[in-house]
């Protein structure tokens, strides 16, 4: 069976390793390397529910159970309206 992107109907696609961000409840969760396939037209991303499922069980492990960090960063927030 081919594949199918759900966006544009483009059939080719290319594996890549992208950076994933996660968020769950206003906290966020940046993954480096996650593996994916990209549409190579519209660059759609798909993930496996294997490689999802393994993301959220380390956000959970990071929030919930307060496993350590490889490294965090400071994000700066800003409303769209206060722009200047």
């Amino acid at each position: 069976m081919t594949k199918t992107c759900n966006f544009c109907g483009n059939k080719n696609f290319t594996k890549k390793s992208v950076e994933y961000v996660y968020k769950q409840k206003g906290q966020y969760f940046f993954v480096n390397n996650v593996p994916c396939e990209e549409c190579d037209y519209c660059g759609e991303q798909y993930f496996s529910a294997t490689v999802l499922k393994k993301v959220e069980e380390e956000f959970n492990n990071i929030y919930v159970t307060g496993s350590k960090k490889v490294k965090e960063i400071k994000v700066p927030v800003e409303e769209y309206l206060e722009l200047a």
